[in-house]
């Protein structure tokens, strides 16, 4: 299966949103909220999403912010987004999109990825431990 990894064009924002709500199963955004976000992390050197491409069409993506922290000299990788389209899972799309990422990592000097992930997605969770991930950590939030 020819997959191509680059970064993130104008058109793909609707794919990049069906992957968002169906994988992710997340509805908080809709196609003119993603798209005015997208134009604003892509003027911010700090942001990054590249997508998964087969024939021309988007079957994966992954979005990072490389962001500062006090226990890392030059800061770290967050991975905020990771999804590969159901029919496309299990084909190496979502190893070769994290590899990606963590040479775009290395490139820029940073020695770890950090991501989080949400209970009920335990495949996943074994995906990331798979890949070299450890769990470290929870993560909580609180809307203001």
């Amino acid at each position: 299966m020819e997959i191509e990894i680059r970064e993130i064009r104008p058109n793909d924002y609707a794919d990049v949103l069906l992957l968002w709500n169906n994988e992710l199963e997340n509805l908080n955004v809709d196609i003119e909220k993603i798209s005015e976000r997208f134009k604003k992390m892509n003027k911010d050197e700090n942001y990054k999403t590249f997508v998964a491409s087969f024939k021309n069409k988007v079957v994966g993506f992954i979005t990072v912010v490389q962001t500062m922290a006090l226990e890392y000299e030059i800061g770290y990788l967050k991975i905020n987004g990771l999804a590969v389209q159901n029919d496309f899972q299990q084909n190496g799309i979502g190893t070769k999109l994290l590899e990606h990422v963590e040479i775009f990592a290395a490139e820029k000097g940073l020695s770890c990825l950090i991501l989080n992930s949400g209970f009920q997605r335990t495949e996943t969770h074994d995906f990331y431990k798979n890949k070299g991930f450890d769990r470290l950590s929870y993560c909580f939030t609180k809307r203001v």
